[in-house]
């Protein structure tokens, strides 16, 4: 592939991007069902790319784009780093233990039921599928169409070409299910009174609809930490996350050629921007490191993400695993659904289902959709729930980082049952805990006031 090639692969992505978001500025069946614009355009480039009509100049490498920008977009997640606030915890540690415990639930819920289901269902009723098949699934609804895109590229390695297209097919459909669902749960939640904030799901503010934020309510995307005259603030910025991503991709290369060890290059890309982070903190740097300009080019990075890994999935893939793949689905949807109205009532005191359809939303594709979710259920954020997932970021990493990183070696490898253990352990875990702690609310009405949370 030439850099020309490149060029234009990025160029017709972003028609079709920029085509995705005037259509969900202005057809209203699009707005209803808030269907991101990167989504519709990656379904309108799957339909006239190669699987489809077949008019559109894509070049052989759409599908490896998925892959790299996946490498990105973690060296982002290191560099922004953590914090961690003692004397929040301490004077709110029901509200926020109860809360970390169930979104811990949540992710390891899928990282071990659902591979049991593939193992012990799937697999022997086809027993042509492998036995990572499941974590396909948890990776596309928990981990969105970048994890989706990681963890396809692991098993690609690992000698399962298929699992890739698995994989986004699930994360698709797991936001589809995020998006359709969430709205049916809100639409009951109003009805039944479990909502708190709002008393009608028709009140929705326009920019949530149409993606067009007004003039007045309009924020900045970032500071400029570095005066323009000597670098353009966002080259510096860009630059820090392609030194963490180059130096991910040269460190993957060093450990394999001397060892053969198989690792993931946006684990160690990850690692390495942990590790940048903690000393640009120490000797001053990270003062000039605007934490909202690289969500910002994570941002970006995603959505192009999406859109590749949309618009490449092989459709004859799809056909050929048709039947389990519906098992599949069917049995991560159900997961999640249960993981909102029985673990998310019995987990949550106030304000149970706000917090619990953000989980929701951002089980099932990306942090974008529970964000959206939670938008409408509660606009400002008075049930505390993104201050309360911002603390538990820097702690549930760790187990989703294993997961995507060690899932499919230990799944094909033959320790399946060792790594299904580790995360039946860790669900048993935060219910016993709860359940010890007296963090426990399953008896409570569902329609309960906010106590707490106000």
């Amino acid at each position: 592939m030439s850099v020309n090639d490149f060029l234009l692969d990025f160029a017709v992505a972003s028609l079709f991007i920029m085509a995705g978001q005037l259509i969900r500025a202005k057809v209203k069946l699009v707005q209803k069902f808030f269907v991101p614009a990167s989504m519709i355009a990656g379904f309108m480039a799957l339909a006239l790319g190669s699987q489809g009509l077949n008019v559109l100049p894509f070049s052989e490498s759409i599908g490896s784009y998925a892959g790299a920008l996946i490498i990105l977009i973690f060296a982002s997640v290191g560099i922004n780093g953590f914090s961690f606030n003692k004397a929040d915890f301490k004077a709110e540690v029901e509200r926020i233990g109860s809360y970390f415990s169930y979104k811990v639930l949540a992710q390891t819920i899928q990282f071990s039921l659902v591979p049991l289901f593939g193992i012990l269902v799937i697999s022997r009723l086809f027993p042509n599928i492998n036995y990572g098949f499941g974590l396909c699934l948890a990776a596309g609804f928990s981990g969105g169409h970048g994890t989706a895109a990681a963890v396809g590229s692991t098993f690609a390695r690992l000698g399962d070409p298929d699992a890739m297209d698995i994989a986004m097919t699930c994360a698709t459909v797991g936001i589809l299910s995020g998006i359709f669902g969430g709205l049916f749960f809100i639409k009951m939640g109003t009805k039944r009174g479990w909502t708190k904030y709002i008393k009608s799901f028709q009140y929705i503010s326009g920019d949530l609809r149409t993606g067009l934020i007004p003039n007045e309510d309009r924020k900045s995307m970032g500071q400029e930490s570095i005066s323009s005259m000597v670098l353009d603030p966002l080259a510096w910025h860009l630059a820090i996350l392609l030194v963490a991503s180059g130096a991910g991709l040269l460190l993957y290369r060093w450990i394999f050629n001397a060892t053969g060890l198989d690792l993931p290059t946006y684990l160690l890309a990850f690692l390495i921007a942990i590790v940048m982070f903690l000393v640009f903190k120490k000797v001053g740097v990270g003062n000039y490191i605007d934490e909202n300009v690289i969500s910002r080019i994570s941002g970006t990075a995603t959505d192009y993400l999406v859109f590749f890994g949309i618009a490449s999935i092989k459709i004859s893939v799809i056909v050929k695993y048709a039947v389990p793949l519906t098992l599949l689905l069917l049995a991560g949807i159900s997961i999640v659904v249960l993981t909102l109205m029985f673990f998310g009532a019995a987990m949550n005191k106030g304000s149970w289902f706000e917090r619990s359809i953000f989980v929701f939303g951002y089980s099932t594709g990306v942090f974008a959709i529970g964000f959206i979710l939670l938008r409408i259920v509660d606009p400002e954020n008075l049930s505390k729930t993104l201050n309360d997932t911002a603390f538990a970021a820097p702690f549930t990493t760790p187990i989703e980082m294993f997961a995507w990183s060690m899932g499919p070696m230990m799944l094909l490898n033959g320790n399946h049952w060792k790594f299904i253990g580790i995360y039946l352990a860790i669900t048993a875990a935060c219910v016993i805990v709860n359940i010890a702690l007296k963090w426990w609310w399953l008896k409570e009405p569902l329609d309960r006031p906010a106590e707490g949370c106000d």
